[in-house]
């Protein structure tokens, strides 16, 4: 036990100011997610400008590209949320027909199978292939959670389950125990949107 504490310590000295800055918001973002609070969508845009150089720094390409598209999904969710119901009104929980996830990993693989080929021959980026499905997963997923589908929680288990990997190889440690709280966050956000979404049923 002593020496799993010690590579704590370890890690946790190593990480920068402001990773650490954005793993704290990165939590902020999703615990406010859960209570479908659009507050949420400022933590997102702060914390993704911060990873976007973070991920630069450490060669994973894909991942520091994703973040600029965070930042812009950022605004959009908060807009979405505030205003994307009918009538402008705030936007409520919704889910998506089998055929549209369907399509959905479809174009996910699809997607993956393309970049990952492209950035293992023309890149010197670490991982091409899971670097690729984590980004193009997470960039249809983040649009999930700016629509509010429900099962959007369902995907990101598997993509932080993956992400946890990828940044325990890349030395960002704190990142990695990010997700590890997220797939943990995200059981409880399942659990309350699936809530939220039967007692809009009920009321019509």
């Amino acid at each position: 036990m002593s020496e799993v504490s010690e590579v704590i310590a370890q890690a946790w000295a190593q990480m920068s100011g402001w990773e650490i800055t954005a793993v704290i918001l990165a939590i902020a973002y999703l615990l406010l997610a859960v209570k479908q609070n659009s507050w949420c969508w400022y933590c997102a845009f702060a914390s993704t400008a911060i990873y976007t150089a973070l991920f630069w720094d450490v060669q994973l390409l894909m991942e520091s590209a994703l973040n600029v598209y965070y930042m812009a999904m950022a605004v959009y969710g908060w807009w979405q949320w505030r205003h994307g119901g009918s009538n402008d009104t705030q936007l409520p929980v919704q889910r998506w027909k089998l055929k549209q996830h369907s399509l959905t990993l479809a174009a996910i693989a699809a997607l993956t199978l393309v970049s990952g080929t492209l950035l293992s021959r023309y890149t010197e980026a670490a991982w091409p292939y899971v670097d690729s499905f984590t980004t193009w997963a997470s960039v249809i997923t983040t649009f999930m959670v700016a629509r509010k589908i429900l099962e959007n929680w369902l995907y990101w288990m598997v993509i932080n389950s993956t992400s946890i990997f990828l940044f325990i190889d890349r030395g960002m440690y704190l990142t990695a125990l990010l997700l590890v709280c997220y797939l943990i966050i995200s059981v409880f956000g399942l659990i309350n949107w699936q809530r939220d979404y039967r007692r809009q049923a009920a009321y019509g």
